[in-house]
């Protein structure tokens, strides 16, 4: 399935201009996940702190401390903070001393993430090289292993040119530009050489590619009230279907994911500053105060009002 622009990520990564964005991810401080999502850029991914759950299409990973993740475009994908072990053992019955672990109980994620386009790999060129080594990336037609992880042998490498791109990143210039250009294509030289690309239809879609429209439906109007019955029919899947290929692939339950949808946005709301708690839970679809502060307190780990307090702006 190719998606369209009517249900693309509407989140500008790239400009003619600038064909890339930087982004510094901490989870669960700054934002509780990122909810599964796509674009039509690639996106390279380099832990910096802590570990996190990828969803990467069809696989379901665990990235640490300076692996890396080399998403293609159009791969649906999610991220996740990991649970503490101290919140597990607490759960367990154990008391936890003051080891400095978030009191959200999960594991702090810290990654800078860079989105950018196709074309910084000369994908609108038509040499040999971007027909036969690019663009099957950009199409989904080749077999990706996205965690590039510190025991494959392409590691150091790999790794030492992550550190020269995301430099390049933070020089922000059109020199830096240039060599950041060469750098990414390095990147994706390295991945060839060492069997991290195989140039063959992988033939895996499944799970992923069958709710797909259910997603991004979701994505676009988790304001409104939703259900899985209506999830069901859109992807024409009787609802048991749905319910397990939805899980399978995503790792939660669909009505799940639409509170995490919505709890995003009331983060997002709440670090503005300005709107009353009480219109931001209306605007993100929910109908009862009472059970927003539940919902927010279950997958935050604090109030709305403390969130907000937590990320006003320091100019508020």
């Amino acid at each position: 399935m190719t998606p369209n622009r009517e249900t693309q990520e509407k989140r500008q990564h790239s400009t003619t201009w600038i064909p890339y964005s930087y982004y510094e991810c901490k989870l669960p401080e700054w934002f509780m996940n990122v909810p599964m999502h796509w674009h039509s850029e690639f996106e390279l991914i380099h832990v910096k702190q802590g570990r996190g759950e990828f969803i990467c299409g069809s696989q379901k990973l665990e990235a640490g401390e300076g692996e890396l993740l080399l998403i293609p475009p159009n791969m649906l994908h999610a991220a996740y903070p990991c649970r503490e072990q101290r919140a597990v053992s607490e759960a367990a019955g154990c008391v936890g001393g003051e080891d400095g672990g978030s009191e959200s109980g999960f594991e702090p994620l810290l990654y800078d993430a860079l989105v950018f386009s196709p074309v910084m790999l000369g994908a609108g060129s038509g040499d040999r090289c971007t027909n036969e080594c690019i663009r099957p990336i950009v199409k989904g037609n080749v077999r990706t292993n996205v965690c590039i992880r510190r025991e494959a042998a392409v590691y150091e490498q790999a790794e030492s040119v992550a550190a020269r791109i995301f430099a390049c990143v933070h020089d922000n210039s059109a020199s830096a530009d240039l060599l950041l250009k060469s750098e990414l294509l390095r990147l994706i030289w390295l991945l060839e050489e060492n069997g991290e690309i195989i140039f063959e239809k992988d033939g895996m879609e499944g799970e992923t590619e069958a709710i797909r429209p259910a997603l991004e439906y979701m994505a676009q109007n988790f304001r409104e009230d939703i259900t899985v019955e209506q999830l069901a029919e859109l992807v024409h899947l009787s609802k048991s279907h749905f319910m397990r290929c939805f899980r399978k692939a995503v790792g939660i339950g669909a009505i799940e994911h639409l509170t995490q949808l919505r709890i995003q946005a009331a983060c997002e709301a709440l670090g503005d500053g300005g709107e009353q708690i009480a219109d931001i839970a209306f605007a993100c679809g929910y109908s009862n105060l009472s059970n927003f502060n539940r919902q927010f307190l279950k997958r935050v780990g604090c109030s709305p009002k403390e969130y907000r307090k937590r990320n006003r702006p320091s100019d508020l």
